[in-house]
């Protein structure tokens, strides 16, 4: 049953922010926004050691709970459509990961469209984990709508646990820059928040020259069988759903998939203030522990 907070935030977002993707000059419009700030909030650093690097011309936050270390790094990877910052809703998440399951969290700043493409971004992804992993660290990989894709690609072109990732998160993936989905017609009208028209335009900026299908793009089309201990987590009422669905049908013996779908919830629901979110984000972090005995 849907919470009627669910439907709160369901009717508040479609007033909000569906108007930035309901056609493709809002799409344009959405892309050309200057970026705001990327730092952490101030009170994360009342609570957790906090420390900030330059890594490949990007800023690497670092997030550390108090207590001994454990050799496991969890990388989170925000969501934003590719084209906007990291906000105080990802950086609540990424409190909560460090607190619940007393590892250290990082959190790329990688580069957004217009002025940064893909293929970069998963450059720098996959720097981060190989010298996390050439320091004797172990990594898990989690993130939310794109950066829950960029967290598959990036878990891929690594070779999942082969390349040091002991396992995976995604909330809600962006899993295919094409939105090709037959299905995603059924589900589209029910989605309070995302609309075809407006993603493709930024979807054609991140990936540039690349085709959209590409796998280094759009991890649904890319090599399933070396990924990790691999989670999803999405909503009935999140065009995101089909290809999570898709992702669920394909995955390969093989590979541990743990997969829920919220009914009624919208888009990233873990990040949002409903009684659903308390559920998906302990099953998160619950996965993380787990995964990283």
């Amino acid at each position: 049953m849907t919470s009627w907070q669910m439907n709160v935030v369901a009717a508040f977002t479609r007033l909000a922010y569906q108007r930035r993707f309901t056609t493709e000059a809002a799409g344009l419009r959405t892309l050309s926004r200057p970026k705001g700030p990327s730092g952490p909030p101030p009170a994360l650093r009342r609570t957790f050691d906090v420390s900030t690097t330059r890594d490949h011309g990007f800023d690497l936050h670092r997030v550390r709970p108090a207590g001994p270390g454990t050799g496991v790094t969890v990388v989170y990877l925000h969501g934003g459509a590719y084209t906007s910052e990291i906000v105080r809703q990802h950086w609540a998440l990424v409190a909560y990961l460090a607190r619940r399951t007393g590892h250290e969290v990082a959190v790329p700043i990688y580069g957004l469209a217009p002025a940064h493409q893909g293929l970069a971004a998963l450059e720098f992804v996959t720097a981060v984990i190989a010298a996390e992993t050439a320091g004797g660290r172990r990594c898990y990989l989690a993130g939310d709508s794109a950066g829950g894709g960029l967290a598959l690609l990036a878990a891929q072109a690594v070779g999942g646990a082969d390349g040091g990732v002991a396992g995976l998160t995604a909330i809600a993936p962006w899993l295919d820059l094409s939105i090709s989905n037959p299905e995603v017609d059924k589900v589209e009208p029910h989605d309070p928040w995302l609309k075809r028209p407006g993603l493709r335009p930024l979807a054609a900026a991140w990936a540039g020259d690349v085709p959209l299908q590409d796998p280094r793009l759009s991890p649904i089309f890319g090599d399933l069988t070396r990924l990790p201990p691999t989670q999803v987590l999405v909503g009935t009422r999140d065009i995101t759903l089909p290809d999570c669905r898709l992702l669920r049908d394909r995955m390969p013996p093989s590979v541990p998939l743990t997969y829920h779908e919220q009914e009624g919830a919208v888009h990233v629901y873990p990040l949002l203030p409903v009684p659903e979110a308390k559920a998906g984000r302990r099953a998160v972090a619950d996965h993380i522990r787990q995964t990283c005995q």
